[in-house]
């Protein structure tokens, strides 16, 4: 074969490299040759029944045409066939470039035909909706009424529709739908439009939105009684007890607990809007649960000596590792071991352990339970203990410097960390509160 040099051009021929010596002539030749062998025949064989007078000139000639043309045309069909096999033929949207593109976008994005047939989809799209399949209609893998809606209307009209919705799985998630209709030329030289549907996250905004008004309810609500109650005592102690010294000292007193519980309040607020923010994004640091838990115990010994109550840690001695945000599990444990330490104190201890399970999808898990041996909580509380401000005992949880938000805290931090919250308690008999975390594999055994 005659070699070729780098304008792609063989030196022997002059043709370009990609034809001169390829198999597509020598296909065409063999083609030819056999081609050639079966009209000599037929020219000889139509030439003799001429010669005896058996068919006219004209009718043999029409004749032989017509053989030249059906040894002909098969091959030529044959070539489109191949040449739609090798992506000449294939309808322009479905090509290898605009899959590429659709695979490219950053958000989550479907291209469909007229029809709403799935022709492109990305892997953003294909985890927002696991059952899209190619070839097959979108509205049996995204079944929200308001896609659906959006989706004939922009079909209908050939216009751009816009729509947003709730998605609840994983978690719940507000998603902006733009279905955009896209002119698109056709195999045969026409025109068509493709559908054009990307999804993006409007979560952390709504969360924007919700945290700002919840923060403004429950700011409003909570801060009242305290700010009445430091209102009160200053204009007493500018009135009444100006010169009462141990009045004074009683007031104050009062005063900086109400400030204590106002700071932690907002503290708490501020917290839970942070969780709340980041609710749809999942943790994806290792951190060594069995250290945390640790360390929030031994921060946690000067309340327990306070309360004259024994924590009892049962954990075991190697790492066990989950995906989780360091800070916000500190919070977490901090809020279970310490309300088992106000709330349950008349046991005299707390016992908190460490055991691996599995789920109710049977993946395994980690369980973190924190067991007191106090009064316990009645089962009508039970279902709404980690609900906003709620209180079993309203008195008793104001005086234990409660907020009402701890365990409010410790549900959104699990819902982050895709865990759940686990509560079981028999009056007189103590109340155990688990934390459950999918188990992620340490690096040793990975």
């Amino acid at each position: 074969m005659a070699a070729s040099d780098q304008t792609g051009r063989n030196h022997n021929t002059g043709l370009p490299a990609t034809r001169a010596g390829s198999p597509w002539l020598a296909q065409w030749a063999d083609r030819l040759r056999r081609a050639a062998i079966i009209l000599l025949a037929a020219g000889f064989a139509l030439g003799g029944l001429v010669i005896f007078g058996e068919v006219s000139f004209p009718r043999a000639l029409a004749v032989f045409i017509c053989l030249v043309a059906g040894a002909l045309i098969p091959w030529r069909l044959r070539d489109v066939e191949q040449a739609r096999g090798e992506g000449v033929g294939i309808a322009p949207v479905e090509t290898a470039v605009v899959r590429a593109i659709v695979e490219g976008m950053p958000d989550p994005a479907v291209l469909l035909d007229r029809a709403g047939r799935v022709l492109h989809f990305n892997s953003a799209a294909g985890q927002l909706a696991p059952a899209l399949r190619k070839n097959e209609l979108a509205q049996f893998a995204l079944r929200s009424p308001e896609i659906i809606t959006a989706l004939r209307e922009a079909i209908a009209s050939a216009e751009p529709k816009r729509t947003t919705y709730l998605d609840h799985v994983p978690v719940d998630r507000w998603m902006e739908l733009i279905v955009t209709p896209i002119a698109v030329p056709t195999a045969f030289g026409g025109s068509d439009y493709s559908m054009l549907m990307t999804f993006h996250d409007q979560t952390p905004l709504r969360r924007v939105e919700e945290m700002r008004a919840d923060f403004v309810a429950n700011a409003s609500h909570e801060l009242r009684t305290p700010l009445a109650a430091l209102s009160g005592f200053i204009d007493t102690l500018q009135g009444p007890a100006r010169d009462d010294a141990k009045a004074r000292e009683r007031f104050l007193a009062i005063m900086h607990a109400q400030a204590t519980r106002m700071a932690r309040l907002i503290d708490d607020l501020l917290s839970l809007s942070r969780v709340e923010l980041s609710a749809h994004v999942r943790p994806d640091t290792l951190v060594d649960i069995v250290v945390i838990i640790r360390q929030v115990a031994d921060g946690l010994e000067a309340l327990a000596h306070e309360r004259q109550v024994t924590i009892e840690i049962e954990l075991p001695t190697a790492p066990i590792m989950i995906a989780g945000d360091r800070e916000e599990l500190l919070r977490l444990f901090e809020n279970l071991i310490e309300n088992a330490l106000k709330y349950g104190a008349s046991g005299g201890r707390v016992i908190v352990s460490l055991v691996t399970a599995a789920g109710g999808d049977g993946a395994p898990e980690v369980r973190v339970l924190v067991r007191d041996f106090g009064p316990g909580i009645a089962p009508e509380h039970l279902p709404r203990l980690t609900e906003r401000f709620y209180r079993v005992d309203v008195g008793d949880s104001r005086a234990q410097g409660g907020t009402g938000l701890g365990l409010s805290l410790v549900k959104h931090i699990l819902n982050r960390h895709r865990g759940r919250l686990l509560i079981e308690s028999v009056p007189k008999k103590g109340a155990t509160f688990t934390a459950c975390f999918p188990q992620t594999k340490s690096p040793a055994s990975a």
